[in-house]
């Protein structure tokens, strides 16, 4: 009986000492990725009285791709079918006024990125790859990149502030 408590509690403690070991190497790689957590933004009185009588939005607020069918029968598009972009250097931003600056999604090819731009700095607020596109993103104190990779090809959405307001550009090569 005494042997088998003695397997038991090494048992116990090598398990404990495995899940906590394995909780501390998760936590610190996941501690370096460049992914906010998410917030929620205020919408503005004119945007709650179009939404109240609209079609609901996605549980994401993000209208679903009309290059491709939803993969899942549970999305419904939030917006009617837009034409096919042809260029991914013509971003179509659209804003949303908050409390610390302005929100701009920039749409390309290779996925949307979403910037909250103030008068000296922008952060990231989301970032999605569209579908059979991977995505990197690189944050210093005076710029942000996205980039977007699907084989050969890149889109790069470039955020910067150094010199003065924040300023997107979006390139392809």
């Amino acid at each position: 009986m005494r042997r088998g408590l003695v397997h038991v509690l090494a048992w116990s403690l090598a398990t404990g000492a495995a899940v906590t070991l394995s909780w501390w190497g998760v936590h610190t790689v996941m501690a370096g990725t460049a992914y906010d957590p998410p917030r929620a933004l205020p919408l503005t009185a004119a945007e709650a009285t179009t939404q109240g009588s609209g079609p609901l939005a996605s549980p994401t607020g993000r209208p679903s791709s009309s290059k491709s069918p939803s993969p899942t029968p549970s999305r419904t598009p939030t917006t009617p079918a837009a034409p096919s972009r042809t260029a991914a250097t013509s971003p179509s931003p659209s804003l949303t006024p908050t409390a610390s600056g302005q929100v701009k999604s920039y749409d390309t090819d290779g996925g949307r990125v979403v910037f909250d731009l103030d008068k000296t700095y922008a952060t990231l607020v989301s970032a999605t790859p569209g579908p059979g596109w991977s995505m990197q993103v690189w944050k210093t104190e005076s710029w942000i990149r996205v980039e977007f990779g699907s084989g050969a090809d890149r889109v790069s959405v470039f955020c910067t502030w150094h010199d003065g307001p924040p300023r997107v550009e979006v390139g392809t090569y």
